[in-house]
């Protein structure tokens, strides 16, 4: 199981809830932090109900269509708690998107990589004015202690970014 299991029990832990709320609860939620497509999402609550972490019930309302409910079962706390201790106290080696293309920087030429860089700068400034715009979750603050640390790594990835540019500039002005 992996983080993906977590959100899911996660969410059936505080009530049972059928799988469009729980899609769009990801969706407003969740997608700034992982994404989680709704056939993974369904997959994976069908491993957790094999699994016997989940229970399904069918429900139906008036003339609408029948839907499946799901439920945490006393396993799938249990299963819930393990994941989540697991997740809060594992680090993981993290691999940061464009880290493999630093190291070829030598095969461009020094205003190429100017260039390239500016363009990941300009984008990650994007990304950040998103985050920054994202509201507040009064009745789940969790959600902003990971937004915030969203934000300051990409803030920090920002300054990395813009150190590293000054002294490519510096140094291409030295060469000529």
């Amino acid at each position: 199981m992996d983080e993906r299991a977590l959100l899911l029990l996660g969410l059936l832990k505080n009530q049972s809830q059928h799988g469009y709320q729980i899609n769009e609860f990801i969706e407003r939620n969740v997608s700034q932090i992982m994404n989680l497509k709704k056939a993974t999402a369904y997959a994976i609550l069908n491993r957790l109900h094999e699994a016997g972490y989940v229970t399904l019930r069918m429900e139906q309302e008036e003339n609408r269509p029948p839907r499946k409910v799901y439920s945490i079962t006393k396993e799938g706390e249990k299963e819930f708690y393990r994941l989540l201790q697991e997740n809060l106290s594992h680090l993981e080696q993290v691999t940061l998107p464009g880290d493999i293309g630093l190291m070829f920087l030598d095969h461009l030429s020094p205003y190429e990589v100017i260039c390239c860089l500016q363009a990941r700068l300009k984008n990650l400034e994007e990304q950040i004015k998103v985050y920054e715009r994202v509201p507040k979750h009064e009745h789940n603050p969790s959600v902003d202690l990971t937004i915030d640390r969203r934000l300051r790594l990409l803030k920090s990835d920002r300054d990395w970014l813009q150190d590293t540019i000054a002294h490519l500039l510096k140094k291409q002005r030295r060469d000529t």
